[in-house]
């Protein structure tokens, strides 16, 4: 039986082909990067997603999962080929395609025989063609006709809940131009799906374009709640109220309807971005889709400004206590966490930082250096300091001993950024409140 192989181990790469590897399919995960790859082989994971670890060292052990620098010594044991490589932004905003060109060039350089080239990383409208295109050039300059395909097969996993997302689906969404393709994919995916099929095939311009539209959506989502949270507080309403209140209409639903400090990690901020861009270059305005960046890169100083109102405009020499740094719960990622710009407010404000989180402590280390104190937990942080700003919600937060905070803090005042406390309960600790749209 031909091997699956995952091109690039970032964040999508390494969960799906660990969980195509744990359905029984043999996988090997390829990234140019030697030390990433010497690490996988020993264990040592590049990502923090819970329950990802386990089913590596399963799957390696159970010989279903391998890892490797090479997709040139792979390629010929293999009839799917899976690009998950990255697509950082560009200077412009659009999303670099570098590495998944140059992967295609390598097929086309080295396959001799059918291949079906999958492109997983989030890319624009219109990459499929362009893979396309590269592999039947380096084919042409060869002199020789291979068959092969290419497909999309954008993901949609949530980072924290990455695994089960993939092993449980809701959906999966495969572009694809010819029947074998199709055979191909429904193979793979069919043991995710016995009970209920729910792959849904559409032409591969669809698929790309339902993986922009989709985190837009959740995007515009949040974006829309921060910008009614600031009106709340204008008018004197309450934030969680509202959200109770039109959550419960079925045509709008529960979901992605928290206001708070902004939005961040590796998606929705590089795929808004891209998304704008696409439309340039088709000479269309996305008008809601510029709105919801801007409401977002406003709404990471609400905290900030917040605490700086509270002081006067005067932070020089304070004492500021962080809890949470990554951009969301059960993750490291700390790509465009409201935590990177707030804390750099409160340096150029002349503000000392200390900050706690429970798994991204050693990614901001690498990003910050020492330009703050790193705690040891959420009450070691809190000593002595003139504020505390909670950032992520992670569940070892939500119900701290509050007596002991407040004895330890100087001044007892706490911004909320996710709306996470009764304000009434820190009445009652009388600890000074100050939340999102409340």
């Amino acid at each position: 039986m031909k091997k699956t192989l995952v091109v690039g181990t970032g964040y999508v790469g390494l969960v799906t082909g660990t969980c195509f590897s744990e359905m029984g399919i043999s996988v090997v995960c390829i990234d140019v990067d030697k030390e990433k790859i010497e690490n996988l082989k020993k264990g040592i994971l590049p990502i923090y997603e819970p329950g990802l670890d386990i089913l590596v060292e399963k799957n390696v052990k159970a010989g279903r999962l391998e890892f490797s620098t090479s997709l040139e010594d792979n390629i010929d044991d293999a009839e799917v080929i899976f690009s998950a490589v990255g697509t950082p932004p560009d200077e412009d905003g659009s999303a670099d395609l570098q590495y998944v060109l140059e992967v295609a060039k390598t097929i086309g350089r080295k396959m001799n025989d059918y291949k079906l080239i999958v492109t997983k990383s989030t890319v624009p409208v219109g990459t499929a063609k362009l893979v396309q295109q590269t592999i039947q050039a380096e084919l042409d300059k060869r002199q020789i006709s291979i068959s092969f395909d290419v497909a999309s097969n954008p993901e949609f996993l949530k980072e924290g809940d990455a695994v089960n997302d993939f092993m449980r689906p809701d959906r999966v969404v495969v572009g694809v131009a010819s029947s074998k393709a199709e055979e191909i994919l429904t193979r793979l995916y069919r043991p995710f799906l016995i009970n209920n099929f729910r792959v849904i095939f559409m032409d591969i311009t669809s698929a790309e374009m339902t993986k922009y539209a989709a985190n837009a959506m959740l995007a515009t989502r949040i974006s829309f709640m921060n910008d009614i949270a600031c009106l709340c507080e204008k008018v004197g309403a309450n934030i969680n109220m509202v959200r109770k209140g039109i959550g419960s209409d079925t045509r709008i639903g529960k979901k992605f309807l928290y206001a708070g400090c902004g939005y961040g990690g590796s998606c929705f901020p590089k795929d808004v971005k891209a998304l704008i861009k696409i439309g340039e270059r088709n000479n269309f305005a996305m008008r809601v889709i510029k709105a919801v960046e801007e409401v977002n890169d406003d709404q990471k100083f609400v905290l900030f400004n917040k605490l700086n109102s509270f002081y006067n405009g005067d932070l020089k020499g304070k004492t500021i206590a962080l809890w949470g740094l990554a951009f969301k719960p059960e993750t490291d990622d700390m790509r465009e966490a409201p935590s990177l710009v707030i804390i750099n407010e409160l340096l150029k404000a002349g503000c000392k930082v200390k900050a706690y989180d429970p798994v991204a402590m050693q990614e901001a280390k690498r990003r910050l250096g020492d330009k703050i104190t790193y705690s040891n937990d959420i009450y070691d942080a809190v000593v002595n300091v003139d504020a505390l700003l909670v950032i992520t919600e992670w569940k070892e937060f939500r119900v701290p001993q509050w007596s002991v905070i407040k004895q330890s803090m100087k001044k007892a005042v706490l911004f909320d950024g996710r709306n996470i406390y009764d304000s009434n309960e820190l009445k009652k600790e009388k600890i000074e409140y100050f939340g999102i749209g409340v």
